[in-house]
Parts: C-alpha cells; structure tokens; sequence
C-alpha cells in the first residue's frame, strides 16, 4: 500500500483528534500522526486527492508532501 506524508497544522490533541475522525469516517486507511512535527503519514489505496480533501475537512490547512518511503 502507499504511503503518503501530509502537512496539517495541527497546533494540539483537539486537531489531531479531528484528523483521526475524518480518516476514520474515510475508511481503509492505516495512519500515524506527528503531532510536534505536523504531519499525517497515511497508508491507503485512496488517492492523493481524496486524502487531501478529507484531511481539509477539519478546517486545517493541510498540503501533500510526497510519498514516504517504506523504512
């Protein structure tokens, strides 16, 4: 599965909540969260667009900054 790392500004555990709804609600999807560094590293088959968009829907701003690759 991809792995893609996206920019959210998230500033506390409210926002990354928020994000973990969103992508809970999306489905099929395995996502970590960096809270301190503010990224959202996401496993999915969904597109980079869809993800994007579901991640804007917590009214952050978020950007895609590639694909990570696996370690």
């Amino acid at each position: 599965m991809p792995k893609h790392e996206f920019f959210v500004d998230m500033t506390c555990e409210g926002c990354s909540n928020a994000v973990t709804r969103v992508l809970h609600r999306l489905g099929g999807v395995q996502f970590d969260i960096d809270l301190p560094n503010k990224k959202v590293c996401i496993d999915s088959e969904h597109n980079v667009d869809i993800l994007l968009e579901t991640l804007k829907k917590t009214g952050k701003n978020a950007s895609y900054l590639g694909e990570k690759s696996a370690q």
